[in-house]
């Protein structure tokens, strides 16, 4: 069961859940991007968000999915969306621009796409191998 903050009115997982408490619109933080860029998270969104358990909240800078703990951010940048993503191990993929770690126990990864066709199966894969880590 989830809790939502009075004052942002972000889902969280727990009552009084330490978090960046501000209110952050989706549009705002794509303010200015490229059409396209949208139609890319729109699909993602679709994707990720009904797996079971997953809080989507908004902060400042980026959209966090939340299963248990964060296993998946998208930060909008002006031509492109980051993604950030976890595994047990460091994942091998032409895709991946930057892996750290590991860092209790996880690597964090991070993949860069700006159009429809830079989504596929390995990074929908990815992106549920983060999930089912936690």
């Amino acid at each position: 069961m989830s809790w939502i903050c009075p004052k942002c009115e972000r889902e969280l997982l727990n009552a009084n859940q330490r978090h960046y408490c501000a209110r952050v619109s989706l549009d705002s933080l794509f303010a200015g991007r490229p059409a396209e860029l949208i139609l890319v998270f729109d699909k993602i969104l679709a994707e990720v968000a009904d797996w079971d358990g997953v809080l989507v909240s908004t902060s400042p800078n980026c959209i966090v999915f939340v299963h248990r703990q964060t296993f998946f951010v998208i930060r909008p940048m002006q031509k492109q969306l980051d993604l950030k993503f976890y595994s047990a191990k460091r994942p091998e993929s032409p895709m991946i621009i930057k892996s750290t770690g590991p860092h209790a126990g996880r690597y964090e990864s991070n993949i860069r796409v700006a159009v429809l066709d830079d989504l596929n199966m390995q990074l929908f894969s990815l992106i549920r191998d983060s999930y089912n880590l936690l």
